[in-house]
């Protein structure tokens, strides 16, 4: 196949929107569809590979394997190594462990898997994952697997017409899947195989059924239409639109088009620049989702335009020192000792493995720093709350389970509180019950993202029924649900830094008179039967606290007594505090007010005595709910 200055530009148009997307969505919200635009590059040229050689039947399908070794291993083996290196110098040991897991899950081609169990590819917390990227590496290259495989194994029973049409039939159940599987579970969809196939198919399709138009005009038309549908998609789609799903079609079929006119003299795509970033675009590729994630672990300023040019500089260097190794082509399996990146990948993958068993090489770090760390996992010994993602609500008792003292009501928060309850009361002669479920909040007749939390809320209030005249303290992360998660602005280093939370969008006066009718409803049923005690907010900081403070020991920076001020934890809650107070005042209910012992002098506290408070961001420690006891004594038994 003669070189394809087309294609080339077009892996151009992909690295490049995928670079600007990663360092600032808001300059191209759909930048992500250029992921999608390489697999239908992969797609056609891996397709033109198998099936050229199957027509005049000498495909090797250890050859092709190889080729596809020594093209993909050697940049992401080295990839790999820096990070681990930096990993020790730079990185905390829980941190340093799941690098270490990215890495081997990456050099083994199965971190889609592996990253279906996150949150979601546009999630926030997705982006302290140094190999994130990855995920669609690995998606090609179980495509590489299977798909000649596949065709090999039809080639001895069908004609090459036939396995055409067996193409086609696949394309179109793996696009149809794609959209069921997304409406299902779009965080899981987006990482597979099965929902990204489609992609590559339409690919090999474009060779498979090529057009023949001799009019270089009608040529450019096409190309001109695909080029267009992949800027469409670039700017019309973002990280709110479902994906891979119907409106995939727009970039695939941009590049579809682009790949079948086979028109090389359009200078967008064909140019100097276009032919160089092509060139590099798996360089860049690979290196500049690394430089994202360190520009946000190291909260540098203005990362965005460094970051892009650096990427590309390190692509350039990459390609021109890695890439262009000549390996030896090794056709026959008896000669695998012979494949040199194969090597790599196994040391790769026994340096990942031995951080990982090590937890993260723990032995390297300061008690200090273990000590501090061990506090994310100081949590609700109970198991009380089965988790988000768990659609059950399993009551809970802590102590005895007669009699009943109080019973613990809400999210995640309550969870986080519940053993500050029981510790007011003899465990051995008495107990609580909790009720909670993490990220949902006991507001009957609420519409939540998650639907099985209105009907948790249904059971519990049914539950509720059979703890008449028994305290209720409801405990919920109300600022989530009606502000949005909190983002802690930049500050300047050089004063002691102070946290304020950047607002979101702020809510329609409607949410607001919608989240008070409901809460009144909620509370006022509550307290016709039982005292109702509610907690306000919980002070957020805004950043991983125990993280925090042990990032600034391993960095031996001076260490600053980080905090929230009283007034951005007003600025933030007030509005809800003073529908709190209202509905509370109306039905009968009490108000529990957590900032009276955490902010008592201006200041929220993250940490007491050297120790986090916090086991995340947001949520008490076992150690720093602690602090809360009192204020539930003088509440339940003073």
């Amino acid at each position: 196949m003669n070189f394809r200055y087309d294609i080339n530009g077009l892996r151009a148009v992909a690295v490049i929107a995928v670079v600007l997307f990663h360092f600032n969505p808001a300059w191209l919200p759909g930048g992500f569809a250029g992921v999608d635009i390489f697999f239908v590059i992969s797609g056609f040229l891996m397709t033109s590979i198998i099936f050229n050689k199957m027509e005049n039947n000498s495909f090797n399908l250890f050859e092709f394997y190889v080729a596809r070794v020594n093209r993909i291993i050697p940049v992401l083996a080295v990839m790999g190594i820096v990070l681990l290196v930096f990993g020790w110098f730079y990185l905390l040991p829980l941190d340093y462990r799941d690098l270490s897991r990215q890495v081997e899950k990456s050099v083994l081609f199965t971190s889609n898997i592996l990253f279906t169990e996150g949150d979601g590819y546009f999630e926030q917390n997705e982006k302290t994952k140094w190999l994130l990227h990855t995920w669609s590496l690995s998606v090609e290259w179980q495509f590489y697997i299977f798909f000649p495989i596949i065709l090999l194994a039809l080639r001895r029973f069908f004609s090459l017409r036939n396995i055409k049409i067996f193409v086609l039939s696949l394309c179109v159940i793996s696009f149809s899947y794609a959209v069921y599987a997304t409406d299902k579970n779009s965080h899981v969809a987006y990482f597979l195989l099965t929902t990204r196939a489609w992609e590559m198919l339409l690919g090999g399709l474009a060779f498979l059924y090529p057009i023949s138009i001799k009019s270089s005009k009608y040529r450019m038309i096409i190309q001109s239409i695909g080029i267009v549908s992949i800027i469409v998609a670039y700017f019309i789609f973002s990280e709110k639109t479902s994906w891979p799903s119907y409106w995939t079609i727009v970039p695939v079929l941009g590049a579809y088009l682009i790949i079948l006119s086979g028109y090389q003299e359009n200078p967008f795509l064909n140019n100097r620049v276009s032919n160089a970033i092509g060139k590099w675009s798996y360089s860049i590729y690979v290196w500049h989702w690394p430089l994202v994630v360190g520009g946000l672990y190291f909260s540098l300023k203005n990362w965005e335009i460094y970051g892009i040019l650096l990427s590309i500089v390190i692509g350039f260097l990459s390609y021109k020192l890695i890439e262009q190794i000549d390996f030896k082509r090794v056709k026959s399996w008896k000669d695998i000792y012979q494949v040199k990146p194969l090597y790599m990948m196994i040391i790769v993958f026994a340096v990942s493995c031995t951080i990982k068993k090590t937890d993260g090489a723990e032995a390297h770090y300061s008690t200090r720093i273990i000590e501090i760390l061990d506090e994310i996992n100081n949590n609700n010994p109970y198991k009380c709350d089965p988790g988000f993602r768990d659609p059950r609500i399993l009551p809970c008792n802590i102590g005895k389970t007669e009699p009943v003292k109080a019973v613990v009501l809400g999210d995640s928060h309550a969870n986080a509180l519940a053993t500050s309850v029981a510790a007011v009361f003899d465990l051995n002669k008495e107990g609580i019950l909790t009720l909670t479920k993490s990220g949902c909040p006991y507001i009957l007749g609420a519409k939540f993202t998650n639907k099985n939390c209105e009907r948790i809320n249904v059971e519990r209030s049914i539950l509720l029924e059979k703890e008449k005249g028994i305290p209720i303290v409801l405990v919920n992360r109300y600022l989530l649900q009606i502000e949005g998660e909190n983002l802690p602005e930049k500050v300047d280093k050089k004063e002691p830094p102070k946290i304020y939370f950047k607002q979101v969008d702020e809510p329609k006066a409607e949410t607001y008179i919608g989240f008070e009718k409901n809460l009144q409803l909620s509370i006022c049923t509550l307290t016709q039967t039982n005292p109702v005690y509610i907690v306000l907010p919980l002070p957020e900081m805004g950043f991983d606290v125990p993280r925090e403070m042990a990032k600034q020991i391993l960095f031996d920076r001076e260490s600053h007594n980080k905090y929230l001020s009283l007034e951005a934890y007003n600025k933030r809650a007030g509005k809800i505090n003073a529908i709190l107070n209202r509905v509370a005042s109306q039905c009968g209910a009490y108000i529990l007010d957590p900032t009276k012992i955490l902010c008592s002098t201006g200041q929220c506290i993250m940490e007491y005595k050297g120790r986090p408070i916090y086991r995340d961001g947001d949520h008490l420690s076992e150690y720093g709910n602690k602090l809360l006891t009192p204020m539930f004594k003088s509440a339940l038994i003073d």
